[in-house]
């Protein structure tokens, strides 16, 4: 088994970029390449946006078979009875961490917040599905803080926790830090790094190599603001240094990404800097 595990979040993150939106046919297609490409787990999208998307996460769900696929949730319960309808691998629960985000964000405390916790992984796992809790804005939170969120999702019945670094203002020691943290009370560990000071790979790298198997990637780095960890960056990087496995190279990812460009819009391509190549001849419909 690859000591790495790449968890793609194109299809969920990766279209919060500006001007990318997916159709249904478009999102099952990357889908498609994605698992074919071997990445280990497909983050497809949000259930609770309503019916369609709900449709879209089922045909993904036909057309995957190898990479296991979940969901993104709020601390919300509806949000949980939305995403156990579509059966996923994993249903993932973002729970704001930081104060600002808690009482700017939630209009709450941290106490309701962790008594929320509870419920929604408790829910979560009460349906079968592997639970990983994503502390959003952790970054920005005390050891403290993050340690006691950890303890209330194990005991909740959470697998894994995402250390989401939403404003991008992680360092690689504060990441191997709450690697650490996360690994010491049992739980396996996820890194969600985004870009807004050009620390996504060395982030995400880190936390890697600080025992987190799991690793965040959107294709071509695409993402809100200055975007998520590449996985053609990250996996290249990975390639080089030659101690930690993935089942996706840095070449494969290289061919992904070659593969998927031809069904995006070419100035989206442009604005992230990617190598144009020829269109396919390939048409999706806005189903």
């Amino acid at each position: 088994m690859a000591d790495v595990i790449l968890v793609d979040t194109t299809l969920r993150d990766g279209e919060q970029a500006p001007g990318f939106a997916f159709s249904r046919s478009l999102k099952v297609r990357l889908a498609a390449l994605l698992d074919a490409a071997g990445v280990g787990q497909i983050e497809a999208g949000i259930p609770a946006m309503g019916p369609d998307e709900r449709k879209t996460l089922r045909k993904i769900m036909d057309v995957c078979f190898q990479a296991r696929i979940s969901t993104w949730n709020r601390l919300c319960e509806s949000d949980i009875k939305n995403s156990l309808a579509c059966a996923p691998h994993v249903i993932h629960v973002c729970c704001p961490l930081s104060d600002r985000q808690i009482c700017s964000k939630l209009k709450s405390d941290r106490q309701k917040v962790m008594a929320a916790l509870r419920q929604c992984v408790g829910l979560a796992a009460s349906g079968g599905a592997e639970v990983s809790v994503g502390f959003e804005d952790v970054s920005c939170t005390t050891e403290q803080q993050l340690g006691q969120a950890v303890e209330v999702a194990a005991q909740a019945g959470a697998r894994r926790i995402r250390l989401s670094d939403t404003v991008g203002r992680y360092t690689p020691d504060a990441v191997a830090k709450a690697v650490r943290l996360v690994l010491r009370q049992g739980l396996e560990a996820e890194i969600h790094a985004h870009n807004d000071l050009g620390m996504a790979v060395p982030n995400s790298l880190m936390a890697a190599y600080t025992g987190a198997r799991y690793v965040d990637t959107t294709l071509w780095g695409i993402g809100e603001r200055a975007g998520n960890c590449s996985m053609g960056a990250f996996t290249a990087a990975l390639d080089r240094l030659e101690h930690l496995t993935c089942a996706v190279s840095g070449q494969g990812a290289a061919r992904l990404e070659r593969k998927a460009a031809p069904f995006i819009p070419r100035p989206l391509l442009e604005a992230w800097n990617v190598p144009v190549v020829r269109r396919a001849h390939h048409t999706f419909p806005s189903s």
